[in-house]
């Protein structure tokens, strides 16, 4: 069973141990983290090797990260996430295994913090894209307390001998997991996108926030936003002007890549197209746009737009929008979910309570 109050204080510990990595100003902190002399510079190197291992995770992007991580690895935070379970009292602690996607760092880590606090052991089967942050934290977690000793493994094998399993990955490999995992508790999650509602009336400010929601990660996020939906005869002026700032993007090799790339097959193809030197707008009913593309669609009544969007919620990761929906997010903020803002709207502490 364990004690929660021990797992807590570890996290906690992580969130103090991971603030200390930023990007303009990396620097160890004295005497306020326990095994940071041991821990410190081994995981400035573990970012090294993730930025060499994957061309896509950037400093940048991954010094966020570890930030967004580290603000919500507070005492507070993880109270206000789990006070309504009782999760000193879960006697029967199960194998719980995790497989990780690998499109942005350290994607998999709610789950792996979710499994942790709840008192049960984990086995790890991470993406070869995102594979070496994990491990040095999850020796950081056992170093802290006592409680995670002998309760985390990674394996690069078939997993076996395991009670319950949260799998992420693609509508394809959904089908994979489904088959194999569907005679155990699973949680198993296929491809989803963001989109945004735009009326018109967005202040420069906004538009600017809507950037981050479409280019941080490079789009490669399920909590992205891949496609506007917008006023019938929606001027793109002011957005292409607000979103001018993040120009730099295409300054990415394997971003202009796939720009160059995707933009001759829309033109070889015929398709009328917005640019503007970094990001393509399409026209398209689509949710999952190529990276570097956009997809828009007009609407003309707000009520038959949301009931759309109802209808098809299995798609749709976030909706970024003012004054649009109830459970909309705010510009600017798909990149920064709660610890209770879970995944396909899962909750994930949930289904581990009552394994």
């Amino acid at each position: 069973m364990g004690n929660l109050q021990n797992r807590i204080d570890a996290f906690v510990k992580l969130g103090s141990f991971l603030s200390q990595f930023t990007s303009k100003n990396t620097k160890k902190k004295e005497g306020i983290i326990i095994n940071n002399d041991l821990f410190y510079d081994a995981f400035l190197h573990q970012i090294k090797l993730s930025q060499e291992n994957n061309g896509w995770f950037t400093d940048d992007n991954i010094y966020y990260t570890i930030q967004q991580w580290s603000a919500l690895l507070t005492e507070e935070n993880i109270n206000q996430w789990i006070k309504t379970y009782n999760l000193n009292n879960i006697s029967n602690t199960k194998k719980v295994a995790i497989i990780m996607a690998g499109n942005i760092p350290l994607v998999g880590f709610h789950d792996f913090l979710s499994v942790l606090i709840t008192g049960h052991s984990v086995l790890v089967k991470q993406s070869s894209n995102d594979k070496h942050l994990l491990p040095l934290i999850a020796k950081y977690l056992e170093y802290s307390t006592s409680e995670f000793k002998g309760k985390i493994e990674f394996t690069e094998e078939k997993l076996e001998h395991f009670d319950a399993v949260i799998a992420t990955g693609s509508n394809n490999t959904a089908r994979y997991f489904e088959y194999y995992f569907g005679n155990r508790p699973n949680i198993i999650r296929k491809n989803r996108n963001s989109v945004a509602v735009l009326s018109g009336e967005e202040s420069q400010e906004q538009l600017e926030a809507l950037g981050e929601d479409i280019f941080r990660y490079y789009g490669l996020g399920c909590r992205n936003v891949s496609k506007l939906f917008v006023p019938k005869g929606y001027s793109f002026d002011n957005f292409f002007k607000a979103i001018y700032k993040y120009k730099d993007i295409i300054n990415s090799a394997k971003y202009t890549n796939n720009y160059d790339y995707n933009k001759a097959v829309y033109l070889m193809s015929q398709f009328e197209l917005l640019e503007n030197g970094f990001l393509m707008l399409k026209e398209d009913q689509q949710y999952a746009s190529p990276i570097a593309t956009l997809f828009y669609e007009t609407y003309t009544d707000k009520e038959e737009l949301k009931n759309r969007l109802d209808e098809n919620i299995d798609n749709i990761q976030c909706i970024v929008a003012d004054g649009f929906t109830k459970n909309e997010v705010s510009f600017g903020q798909t990149q920064c979910p709660m610890l209770w803002d879970y995944a396909d709207g899962i909750n994930s502490i949930e289904f581990l309570s009552k394994i």
